[in-house]
Parts: structure tokens; C-alpha cells; sequence
């Protein structure tokens, strides 16, 4: 067998041994959801960071500064400065007054049955989103890595990924999924490092060198067919006037602001700071977690401009495989395998979290809170619904990345942030800071930044048969103006409406009961005071 295929199994065996080694200390509700808020702050900033640092990251990115130039940075720097709307408004209020899932700050003070429903419905439909992507990363992935093998296609490749991450979630539960993510998340900065150096050394570790090179690329245009040289530090080429028909600029502002506020709201992110003892933990997660993330996406320049300058874009077999591809170019077949396996490592170990968080909400909040009206149920039971809920997830998800296995990873998870951003965001921060907020308007948020963001993109170029990067010029500005909606991410005008779905709902209809409780979820949210924590189990 191949190095790819030794490095790949190898990966396999061990996160199915962290796997088994989790399964025997799940002895209930906590353990299995919150890994019995056991994790340390850097611990859990490890994970987080894995969390985040995806396929859409590694892969995604790399492949749109390849092929896109400056306009793919972009991606890199709208999900770092993300993770301030993290640190400074959500991780501390959310650890404080909740238990296991975004809906537990949001019942605190509301009418739980009907916001526990919406949120549990947003949430598996922004995981599955997320998911996707992942799993069309995992698909390409993985059938580049095992190419010896003549029965692996891309669709087997996505089964096989898809049954893994089931297996993690229902067996291992918060425990392995983020004992998987640290250990990715160990193994991609140390991959990105190594293969950052190597692009380094190519160009004698001279900035001037490498910067230089970036600034004068020769490749085949695809369209023209004919030989182009251009400058990939310019901006301009995914989202400039040429490309857009001169609403580029607003489609960059949409797809910051989604990526920017996205985060704050992203399920699979949120359940992290239920792993740690206290808030304090939480905050100190979150800075390892900047620190890693800031660290690494820096970095991406270098695996983007590599690629287009050592590969050239024209050479690049698809936008999401230029990081493997340079790996193999610079650093030979082991290190391909080595890259590719710390890919799938990303793939499984993002994929792992969003079930996880999916299922616990559905669980948590729907079967126990909606179905069984908040009365104590058996601990046992609601994991068992969970278990249950990530084969249907996995499987939704499986058949989903097949359909749409073509699209850049990068590109739909953009497309997840705007629905968390518009749905999920505006009922957090309401809830943590607006006295007049009511279950009106919580449940009002949801749906209208739900439905907002999901139709735009229904409505917008992405989706209605035409992917915009692949047309120019005139061609470019019929499609667009055929499209309903013309802009790519629906970020600027779906989360406005989210805000303003939420505002409206909670004037129309005020709710006493909830504003009186809101000094004592501030002193919780604050303080801590009376908060789950590991002592309590």
C-alpha cells in the first residue's frame, strides 16, 4: 500500500481508539453532551480551534487565494476577526446561563416550548449547511488520497466519511469529538508550518522573493484560452467590477458581514463552552483559540500563493485540492499522504462536532423540552434520542454533499454563517442585552432570519444553476441580473431582517414575566452566579 493509505488508516485506528476510550466514561447526560465540563482552557481553545479551522480553511481557502488571489484572503480574515464578536459578546453569558445547547440562554427568561423548537430547527439546518461542505472536502479528499484503490469514487468517499462521523458522535460522544479536534487541530498547524517553510525555502525564505512572484503569475485563462499574467496581490479578481458586473463591492460587504457576526452564532461552536468547569475557563479558551486561529490563517497566505505561484492556477486539478497538491509538489509523496490525512483529520473532526451539537439540540431541546414539556425525563433517554438524531443528520448530509459535491467548500460555508448570522445571532445578543426582548420576538427572529437567508440564496446566482466565478464580463451581468437576488452571500440583507424580525416581534407583542427576569439573567450571565458547573455533577 501507499504511504496515503498507511497514514490514513493510521489516523482511522486512532480516532476510533479515542472513540472507544470516551465510549467507557459516558455514564450520562453530561458526559456525553459536555464531556462532564472536564476541559481545560487550553484544552478546549485546541478544540475550538479545530472546531473551526475545517475544510472550508484549509482546503477552501487555499484553493480561492489560488485561484482568486487577494479576494480569497478575504475568507481568512473575515473568520479570524470573527472570533472577537466571540470573545467580547458571547462566550462568557452563554457558559453562564446555559447547560448544553444556544436554546438554554434563550429559555432562561422566555417561554421555552416555542423557542426551544425554532432554535432546535435552526440549528440542525445551519449544522447541516456546515456539514455539507465538509463532507464535499472529505469526498474529493479522500478519493485523491486512496487513487490505488479502483472501486473508491467521491460518493463512496462520502460515505465512508459520513458513517465515520456517526460512529464518533454516537459511541464517544463531547469527549472523543473533542479529544479528535485537538489532535487535529495539533496535527494542521504543525502541516500548515512545515509546508508554509517549504514554500519559504522554494523562493530562499525571501519575502521579496515570494511577494514578487505572487505579483506576476502566467497561466492559461480558462475562458480565453490564451496565456495571462497577473497580479494576485491586486484585489479585484473574485469581486472586483470585472468579475461583477459591478456589484462586487457589495457582495464582499455581505460576505464579511456574514463571516464576521456567523461565528457568534455557529451551534457547533457554541456547545464548546459547555465543556469547561467555568466562564473564566470559557474566556480563556477562547484567547488559545484566537491565538491558534490568527496563527493559522496568516498562514494561509502562504499555502494560497504557493499554489498559484509554484503550481500555477491553471495546473490546479479543483479549487479545494491546491494545499495537497503542494504539499506533494514540494515535499514529495510522504508529505502528501501527511497533508491529506491531516485534511481528513479536519473533515472528521468538524463533522463530528456539528452532529454532536445537532443532536443535542434536538434532544435536549426539542424531546425533552418541547415533547416532554421541560419535565424531568430519564438522562437515558434523551442521549439515545441524540444517538438516534445523528444517523438521521449523518445520513441527510451524506446524500446532500453527493448532490452538490461540485461546489467550493469555502463558498458554502460562507453560505452556513449567513444563516447563523441572520437566525441565530440576533435572538443571543437580544436576549443577553434588550429588557423588552419576549418570546415573540425570539421565536419571530429565528424563523424570519431562518426563512430570509435560505431564500436569498434560493433566489441569488449561487444557486439557481449558474456558479459565478466560472462567467465574465457581459455573460456575467445577464446572469446576475436574471437572478432574482443578485448577490452571492445574503449576509447584508438577511441579518438586518433577523434583527428587525426579533425588534418587531417583542414591541408587538411585550412580554412582563420576561423583563422581569432580566436583571437576574444579567447577574448570571455576568457573574456565574448559580451556573452549571463541574462540581455540580
Amino acid at each position: 500500500m501507499t504511504p496515503a493509505i498507511w497514514m490514513f488508516l493510521a489516523f482511522v485506528v486512532a480516532t476510533l481508539g479515542i472513540t472507544v476510550w470516551a465510549a467507557k466514561r459516558n455514564t450520562g447526560a453530561s458526559a456525553y453532551f459536555a464531556a462532564g465540563r472536564s476541559i481545560t482552557g487550553w484544552q478546549n481553545g485546541l478544540a475550538v480551534a479545530g472546531d473551526y479551522m475545517s475544510a472550508a480553511s484549509f482546503l477552501g481557502i487555499s484553493g480561492m487565494i489560488a485561484l482568486y488571489g487577494f479576494d480569497g484572503f478575504m475568507y481568512s480574515v473575515g473568520w479570524l476577526v470573527a472570533y472577537l464578536t466571540v470573545l467580547l459578546v458571547v462566550a462568557e453569558p452563554l457558559r453562564n446561563a446555559g447547560k448544553y445547547t444556544m436554546a438554554d440562554l434563550l429559555a432562561y427568561r422566555l417561554s421555552p416550548r416555542p423557542v426551544r423548537a425554532m432554535a432546535s430547527l435552526s440549528t440542525i439546518t445551519v449544522s447541516t449547511f456546515y456539514m455539507v461542505a465538509q463532507m464535499i472536502g472529505a469526498g474529493a479528499l479522500v478519493k485523491l488520497l486512496l487513487k490505488d484503490i479502483p472501486w473508491i469514487t467521491t460518493n463512496t468517499a462520502i460515505i465512508g466519511v459520513g458513517v465515520m462521523m456517526v460512529v464518533y458522535v454516537v459511541f464517544g460522544g463531547m469527549l472523543a469529538t473533542t479529544w479528535v479536534q485537538i489532535i487535529k487541530a495539533i496535527l494542521l498547524m504543525t502541516g500548515t508550518i512545515f509546508l508554509s517553510a517549504l514554500v519559504m525555502k522554494h523562493y530562499g525564505f525571501s519575502f521579496e522573493r515570494f511577494f514578487d512572484a505572487a505579483s506576476h503569475i502566467t497561466y492559461l485563462d480558462s475562458k480565453t484560452k490564451l496565456e495571462v499574467t497577473r497580479n494576485f496581490l491586486d484585489p479585484g479578481m473574485k469581486f472586483g467590477d470585472a468579475a461583477t458586473a459591478g456589484i462586487g463591492k457589495w457582495d464582499l460587504v455581505s460576505l464579511g458581514i456574514a463571516l464576521l457576526f456567523g461565528t457568534a452564532g455557529l451551534p457547533h461552536i457554541l456547545v464548546r463552552f459547555y465543556t469547561v468547569p467555568d466562564a473564566k475557563t470559557a474566556r480563556v479558551s477562547v484567547v488559545w483559540a484566537m491565538v491558534i486561529i490568527g496563527s493559522f490563517y496568516i498562514l494561509t497566505t502562504f499555502l494560497g500563493f504557493g499554489a498559484a505561484t509554484i503550481i500555477r492556477p491553471d495546473h490546479i486539478v479543483t479549487d479545494n485540492m491546491a494545499a495537497p497538491q503542494l504539499a506533494e509538489t514540494l515535499g514529495g509523496p510522504l508529505f502528501f499522504a501527511f497533508i491529506s490525512a491531516v485534511a481528513f483529520a479536519t473533515i472528521l473532526a468538524v463533522v463530528a462536532g456539528l452532529t454532536i451539537s445537532a443532536s443535542a439540540s434536538f434532544a435536549h431541546d426539542f424531546y425533552s423540552n418541547v415533547l416532554h414539556h421541560g419535565k424531568e425525563t430519564n438522562p437515558d433517554s434523551e442521549v439515545l434520542v441524540a444517538r438516534i438524531t445523528a444517523f438521521v443528520v449523518g445520513g441527510v448530509s451524506i446524500f446532500l454533499a453527493i448532490q452538490l459535491q461540485t461546489v467550493n467548500v469555502a463558498f458554502l460555508v460562507g453560505l452556513a454563517f449567513a444563516v447563523a448570522a441572520s437566525a441565530n445571532l440576533p435572538v443571543i445578543v437580544l436576549s443577553i442585552f434588550w429588557k423588552r426582548f419576549s418570546t415573540t420576538g425570539a421565536v419571530a427572529g429565528l424563523a424570519v432570519g431562518l426563512l430570509a437567508s435560505i431564500v436569498l440564496i434560493l433566489i441569488s446566482p449561487s444557486l439557481m444553476g449558474i456558479d459565478p466565478p466560472e462567467v465574465v464580463g457581459a455573460k456575467r451581468h445577464l446572469i446576475q441580473m436574471n437572478a432574482i437576488f443578485p448577490l452571492t452571500n445574503p449576509g447584508i440583507l438577511s441579518i438586518p431582517i433577523g434583527f428587525l424580525a426579533a425588534i418587531l416581534g417583542s414591541l408587538l407583542r411585550p412580554e412582563p414575566e420576561a423583563e422581569a427576569k432580566f436583571e437576574e439573567l444579567q447577574v448570571r450571565a455576568q457573574t456565574g452566579l448559580g451556573a452549571e458547573t463541574a462540581s455540580s455533577h
